[in-house]
């Protein structure tokens, strides 16, 4: 008999806390797992597919006005939200079943209620029970941060926004990120009036200038406003049930709908990290070393709890790491360079390694090339944005320390060119492939 209930228990049933829980139970650990919400976490749930679906449907609005221009004749489209929206939900509970069963088949005990720990070895259920593991795994991910300001109750976060019971014919979004810069595009290209409010004046910071200033440009001309330097202070609503928005010193704004999209924390209050002597970082975050092992031997931890890097395929890496370093005899670490990365805003932002500024300052001479151009998918149309693509070369050893994209389909592209920086290949490397033409892909190998 072994003296725990079960040889890993993981509190958080999302991306990385059900890869753990499979590749554990595969190799023939007894796993459970205890999830206060529904399986499937922040990005199965309430992220990135949810949200990526309805860019799918906002993208429609585009399509439809092209069509005539490609001899189509489509008769007077409308567009009816809770379609849409019941349509994403639908398919919401379709991936969390899928989830659901495989943890089943891989025989994961779940729980679905809240699971704190109780002690470096011990987890209390909601219900008051308390089990044993040998191993805990923390998987538990961020919440989204609710800045306080008067009327901070009457607005949404990107939970709440995929259950609006009606679209909005005005949408305020607090923040510039990448989930403010998304559904500023969703609700622009469903036809809502959209005003993105932001403390400074820079929009996806950690992306390359390039790229941020292209996006601006082509999001303002297609109607979005920006009010920089403008945080919220105020929010109320009005005699009508409107809301008026107060936001730096410019005149208040009315809205139907406040998108706050400031950035999301470490959901760790509340979790009992303490009674297995683990301390927080300063963001809430829980401190792990490169195996994901906090400073408790018998606790670790994955995903965005971490605070490391707040993306889905990371946190599956990385509880799939822990698992086989547990019980599949394969410890090992996970690389955090080169990750690329996408900003699914219209049009989208996708990226791979060094920024121009961050390649600077780290080589000193570096080489850049770019291809600004008009996608053959917009000529047709009245729209007359422009594509932009950026290579960031080392100038000593012509190694590409980077790839930026923004324009139609640049994550599907981006992707195939982040296996090229991650293996790295040179400039000659790029040059020497041939152009697959006509395609935007091919401008990657044709900058000279």
């Amino acid at each position: 008999m072994s003296e725990f209930d079960y040889d890993l228990f993981v509190i958080g049933a999302g991306s990385g806390g059900v890869r753990a829980s499979r590749v554990a139970a595969a190799h023939g650990a007894k796993v459970a797992v205890a999830e206060e919400y529904r399986i499937g976490g922040t990005c199965v749930i309430r992220g990135c597919v949810p949200k990526k679906l309805l860019v799918y449907g906002s993208h429609f609005a585009d399509e439809l006005h092209d069509a005539a221009r490609y001899g189509w004749t489509v008769d007077q489209p409308r567009f009816d939200w809770p379609t849409l929206r019941d349509t994403v939900l639908r398919d919401v509970e379709r991936i969390e079943a899928a989830y659901t069963s495989t943890l089943d088949n891989n025989r994961v005990e779940h729980f679905h209620e809240r699971a704190v720990i109780a002690g470096p070895n011990t987890v209390r259920l909601a219900s008051g029970r308390e089990l044993t593991a040998r191993y805990i795994l923390v998987a538990v991910g961020a919440w989204p941060v609710m800045p306080a300001f008067e009327g901070s109750d009457l607005c949404i976060t990107s939970n709440e926004v995929f259950h609006l019971p009606a679209l909005p014919k005005r949408v305020v979004i607090q923040g510039a990120g990448y989930i403010a810069m998304e559904f500023a595009g969703i609700f622009n290209a469903l036809g809502c009036h959209v005003t993105v409010v932001n403390r400074s004046d820079v929009i996806l910071r950690s992306y390359d200038e390039a790229m941020r200033d292209r996006l601006l440009q082509i999001t303002m001309a297609r109607g979005i406003e920006y009010r920089f330097n403008s945080p919220i202070r105020k929010v109320a609503r009005q005699d009508d049930g409107s809301l008026l928005v107060h936001a730096g010193d410019h005149e208040p704004i009315p809205a139907d709908t406040v998108l706050i999209a400031t950035g999301r924390r470490p959901k760790t209050d509340g979790l009992g990290l303490e009674n297995a002597g683990i301390a927080l970082g300063a963001n809430g975050q829980i401190p792990v070393d490169e195996y994901s092992k906090t400073s408790c031997d018998s606790i670790y931890a994955v995903g965005d709890v971490t605070d490391r890097v707040q993306l889905t395929p990371i946190a599956i890496r990385e509880g799939h790491a822990v698992a086989d370093g547990l019980f599949g005899g394969n410890r090992r670490t996970i690389a955090y360079d080169s990750i690329p990365s996408a900003v699914f805003s219209q049009p989208p932002i996708a990226a791979v390694g060094l920024t121009e500024a961050e390649a600077r300052d780290q080589y000193g001479e570096v080489r850049i090339f770019t291809s600004d151009f008009r996608p053959m998918k917009n000529i047709f149309a009245e729209r007359h944005e422009r594509g932009l693509y950026k290579l960031v070369v080392d100038a000593g050893t012509d190694r590409v320390l980077g790839v930026h994209m923004i324009g139609p389909d640049s994550p599907e592209i981006l992707q195939a060119a982040a296996i090229a920086v991650r293996a790295g290949l040179t400039k000659a490397d790029f040059d020497d492939t041939v152009a697959l033409h006509p395609s935007m892909a091919e401008e990657l190998v044709l900058m000279r």
